[in-house]
């Protein structure tokens, strides 16, 4: 078996794993792998008691990554995720805090005050830690997955949108319906059993291959026009321009968001053994891409439009006018 087979072997176990021990969420284990697979941060937004935190467990498990939890609060401080300088004797030494890990689960996120979510910035973004003047490299791989309660709940803060750019994906866990909930309690999964499929090694040489996925030049053109066309004061091609429905957005898509795009559907096409990318794979992670990027304005809200169907509308006009090329 060559590597890149023994990988994908290994890529298909863990999956099965996950999903025998989280019932009833494939579309939601498929799209925390991708993330995973394109080296980003997941923020997981739903109910209490949805299965988010039992989800996270399970992939630290079936994947062999070191796993920390942080509880969420609002008296939770900086120094409490990250370490803080200590002094023992004479000598003043850096306490690491539970970031320090492979995956981080920061729990209920959005519970804490902005100056504490801020914490985690230069992290998920860097892969380091400064403190006493000092810069420290976290272990490799390094994912956050945060959970958050609704926003409207009682006792929550809105994360800053520079934290939110830092997440890859956004997914919204729901309850399950009443035959995956038959299964659930007949089955009364209560803790984590998982055996390790892959390790660190394997993940990192899998997010290698996936940012090798060739991708055609027409494609490279379609995720660009794309993004522009979510843009409200862009100039945009002809195609995008029969697209009117970004008038009702107020914020679109960053450069940035157009290279999390690229980053994600290649590794969706990874995850579903492609070898080259396809308008599928793109599609397949707008939703999670841009749910949490996209802002309508207010017409769109007027409306009840849905930032992340009114993005997949876009792409499905531009698309739909390259159908020979693509």
């Amino acid at each position: 078996m060559t590597d890149t087979s023994n990988l994908s072997a290994k890529l298909d176990a863990a999956r099965q794993q996950i999903e025998a021990t989280v019932l009833g969420q494939e579309g939601l284990i498929a799209d925390l792998l991708t993330a995973i697979l394109a080296g980003g941060h997941v923020l997981l937004q739903g109910p209490p008691g949805a299965g988010k935190t039992m989800m996270v467990k399970a992939i630290a498990a079936a994947s062999d990554l070191s796993f920390a939890r942080v509880q969420f609060t609002p008296d939770l401080m900086p120094a409490d995720i990250t370490g803080s300088m200590t002094l023992q004797g004479d000598t003043l030494t850096f306490q690491r805090g539970p970031i320090f890990t492979q995956l981080l689960l920061a729990d209920e996120i959005n519970r804490a005050t902005p100056r504490t979510q801020s914490a985690l910035l230069e992290a998920m973004q860097e892969h380091t830690v400064t403190a006493g003047g000092h810069t420290m490299a976290l272990p490799r791989p390094f994912f956050v997955l945060a959970t958050q309660n609704p926003i409207e709940n009682d006792g929550t803060y809105p994360l800053p949108e520079a934290q939110l750019d830092r997440f890859l994906f956004r997914l919204d866990v729901r309850y399950p319906d009443a035959a995956t909930l038959t299964r659930i309690l007949a089955e009364a999964v209560t803790s984590i059993t998982t055996t390790a499929q892959m390790d660190a090694a394997d993940i990192i040489a899998l997010q290698q291959q996936a940012r090798t996925i060739p991708v055609a030049p027409q494609l490279l053109q379609l995720i660009a026009e794309f993004t522009v066309a979510t843009q409200p004061d862009a100039d945009v091609t002809p195609r995008a321009a029969g697209a009117k429905l970004r008038q009702y957005l107020r914020s679109g898509l960053s450069p940035r968001g157009a290279q999390a795009l690229l980053a994600a559907a290649r590794a969706r096409a990874l995850l579903a053994g492609r070898s080259h990318l396809s308008p599928q794979d793109i599609r397949a992670v707008i939703a999670p891409i841009t749910r949490h990027r996209l802002q309508c304005n207010f017409d769109g809200r007027a409306e009840g439009i849905v930032p992340e169907t009114l993005a997949l509308q876009l792409f499905d006009t531009l698309h739909a006018a390259l159908p020979a090329r693509t």
